[in-house]
């Protein structure tokens, strides 16, 4: 960094003490701290904004990584289950030993010649045709096999709940009791959220609020709206309900995740599974209002656990 006394000419010195012999060092001292300060200000300002594009690019670089990572395991998955439902090859056959077989009449000369060529072909004919058939069995059988085979387990690990910030809130144009929530989940646009919150909620309140959503839901219309993701919710009766409350510190993006429940969820929610439902039923909020599933908490790694701002013993929706 050059010296701070480079910054002004010699001249603007001897100018200030010939005006003010008095004064003129003072104001010269202050003239050279300011400059000093505005330069400190101006490196700390582009430091934050470096910060603040690093921070953007590495939430980018977190997605490729949880989308590569699917894609991984979907392959592995295809590969083990390749692997176990392969069909069996064939067992290979020992040439007839020469002479005569037993119980079977000698022949005269040129058909004993040709037998064993007749029969070799006709051996491997029938092997072939065999194989064959077991390929179309097999073929047919393969992708009920699949999904037998690699079924994941049904627990909270297949949920995916993130992180996201209510940017606006608005009733539904077609329905009183419904709302319309764009939610920012730190990807690059907002989704557009269709919640039962439009008659029991204060909806002013929730603009520019942090909440839990279950991103990997299949994308359906409400009443004319595309919905991309659910609102996670808690309630004690169809009247009282309230939003479920991320751990202070947390940002639009962020993964709630299971301590005893370390697996990684599904790309889309498949509506046969029924895995939502399957799961409903120990989605709870405890007796000191923590989120839990089977007990183990909803939890921001490094921030701590999610909680309902004021019911306790109620069910999560």
């Amino acid at each position: 960094m050059d010296n701070i006394d480079n910054l002004f000419h010699p001249s603007l010195e001897d100018a200030l003490m010939k005006l003010d012999p008095e004064d003129g060092g003072k104001i010269m001292e202050y003239f050279k701290t300011h400059a000093l300060l505005s330069r400190e200000k101006a490196l700390l300002q582009s430091s934050l904004r470096d910060q603040k594009k690093l921070l953007v690019e590495n939430g980018k670089l977190k997605k490729d990584i949880e989308q590569l990572r699917g894609q991984l395991q979907d392959k592995q998955r295809r590969r083990t289950a390749k692997a176990l439902f392969a069909p069996v090859p064939p067992p290979s056959t020992s040439s007839p030993a020469p002479g005569t077989p037993v119980n079977q009449t000698p022949s005269p000369a040129g058909a004993t010649a040709a037998s064993p060529s007749s029969s070799s072909s006709s051996s491997s004919h029938d092997r072939r045709d065999r194989h064959s058939r077991r390929r179309r069995g097999d073929k047919k059988a393969r992708p009920d096999s699949l999904c037998l085979g690699v079924e994941p387990e049904v627990d909270v690990s297949r949920l995916d709940l993130r992180v996201g910030r209510i940017l606006s809130v608005r009733r539904h144009p077609l329905s009183e009791t419904l709302s319309v929530q764009e939610v920012d989940l730190g990807e690059n646009a907002p989704r557009k959220v269709v919640s039962k919150l439009g008659g029991k909620t204060d909806l002013e309140e929730l603009q520019g609020g942090l909440a839990v959503l279950l991103c990997n839901v299949k994308a359906c219309k409400l009443r004319g709206v595309v919905s991309q993701a659910r609102l996670m919710c808690c309630s004690d009766s169809d009247d009282h309900m309230e939003l479920l409350a991320p751990p202070a510190g947390s940002t639009p993006g962020d993964r709630v995740t299971f301590l005893n429940f370390p697996g990684e969820p599904d790309r889309e929610l498949q509506a046969k599974q029924r895995v939502w439902e399957l799961l409903q039923a120990d989605l709870q909020v405890d007796n000191k209002g923590v989120a839990n599933y089977k007990g183990c908490g909803f939890e921001v790694k490094g921030k701590g656990l999610c909680r309902a701002p004021s019911l306790t013993n109620c069910t999560i929706r």
